[in-house]
């Protein structure tokens, strides 16, 4: 197994001071949104591995060097994933683990399902668009289902509520502006009236839609209770559309442990709180609102599940093993935790997929590396291993089903 050395990745919405208070280190006064873990082309997590010298350096010890594991599992695939999980997903680990931290609220996403993302992928490429171009909406041919998991109280935004319901809210706001949207969320079916809210949300003239989002951001301040959020959310995306479209979506608070599901075509953003977060190794995001980055509004209303759905809060599922599982339908990845404690029987964690191992509490000893909060190591397929001291530790793995 190997110690992780992994990227913080400074985006605008992190928190300054969550995942340096998990660390134990001083706070930059920048944000600190996310650490990832895992072999993203984008920011891989590093490893040390000692390599042999050669026979132009005889007089040279093996140096410990530190690898991106994108080199080391391209170097062996099915010595590093293990056999079944390449001929299920390719030589690629098929998972991305990460700590994120939010201290504002992310944009209002959907991702698509596996067939979205390959045809969506294949007809950029066929078109010749960078893969950096700003307007690039698919950057690789991967569905992205994420867990994420709080570490403490969260709060976020997840699939459409009951267009009725919305109808209320945007109602009680007394903002005429918004009164054909209401009158649209009670004429219509469900799908029809989600449909034609979302559409003529982000289809309205930007000037005009700015002084609405205006009014009706001062308006959930002066209502606070069920309408707070939204006037959070308003604060730091003045006049932007997305505080309308966020108006259509479930209001969901975590507990520490609890964790939420997000599947193909459900709208979404998280808007404060620290978690661990886990999903299919993938970028591809379509936006929808609370960003200032590009819109693609007929590939979005193609993507979204327009459909009310209750947000399935998940809480972790006991084993005999003392492993608690977070079921998902994901084949791409699994996460569990273990709450050690001093002196009980070490973990067995050994497993036929890789895994990453990340302690969030405490001092966990694994094999014979000891972790402290927010550290993390990578563990090849089938290599032995065992877990103990007292502090909690995630397991990120491929789902079993699938090998």
């Amino acid at each position: 197994m190997d110690r992780l050395s992994n990227t913080v990745r400074p985006y605008a919405w992190g928190s300054t001071t969550a995942i340096p208070a998990l660390l134990g280190t001083a706070p930059t006064g920048e944000p600190q949104a996310e650490m990832w873990m895992g072999a993203h082309p984008g920011a891989p997590s590093r490893i040390a591995r000692p390599t042999t010298t050669t026979a132009a350096a005889p007089a040279t010890a093996t140096i410990p060097a530190e690898h991106p594991l994108t080199d080391v599992i391209a170097a062996d695939p099915e010595g590093e994933l293990g056999a079944a999980t390449v001929a299920r997903f390719g030589p690629r680990l098929p998972f991305l683990l990460k700590l994120l931290a939010a201290g504002s609220p992310l944009s209002l996403q959907v991702h698509p399902d596996l067939d979205q993302a390959r045809k969506g992928y294949a007809d950029e490429e066929a078109r010749g668009i960078p893969i950096d171009a700003p307007h690039r909406t698919y950057k690789d041919a991967n569905h992205k289902p994420e867990l994420i998991c709080a570490l403490t109280p969260f709060d976020g935004l997840c699939g459409f509520r009951r267009p009725t319901e919305a109808a209320d809210a945007m109602e009680a706001l007394g903002v005429d502006s918004l009164k054909p949207y209401v009158d649209l969320l009670r004429a219509h079916p469900e799908e029809a009236a989600l449909r034609e809210v979302l559409t003529a949300i982000l289809g309205a003239d930007p000037a005009e839609m700015a002084d609405a989002v205006a009014e009706a951001a001062a308006a959930c301040e002066r209502l606070g209770g069920a309408h707070a959020p939204y006037a959070r959310i308003a604060h730091n995306y003045p006049g932007d559309p997305g505080v309308l479209a966020a108006m259509l979506l479930n209001y969901v608070q975590l507990q520490p442990g609890e964790a939420l599901f997000l599947g193909a075509g459900v709208p979404h953003a998280y808007l404060d709180g620290l978690g661990v977060e886990i999903m299919a190794n993938s970028d591809n995001v379509l936006r929808c609102g609370l960003t200032p980055k590009h819109i693609d509004v007929p590939e979005l209303l193609r993507i979204v599940r327009f459909e009310a759905t209750e947000p399935g809060v998940l809480r972790p599922e006991a084993s005999p093993s003392g492993e608690e599982r977070y079921e998902t339908p994901v084949d791409e990845f699994a996460l569990s935790r273990y709450t050690l404690a001093p002196g009980a029987a070490p973990a067995e964690l050994t497993a036929p997929t890789p895994q990453i191992l990340l302690c969030t509490a405490g001092t966990v000893r694994v094999g014979e590396l000891d972790l402290t909060p927010g550290q993390s190591v990578y563990v090849p397929a089938a290599e032995a291993v065992k877990a103990a001291g007292s502090g909690t530790l995630f397991r990120a793995t491929v789902a079993a089903r699938t090998v």
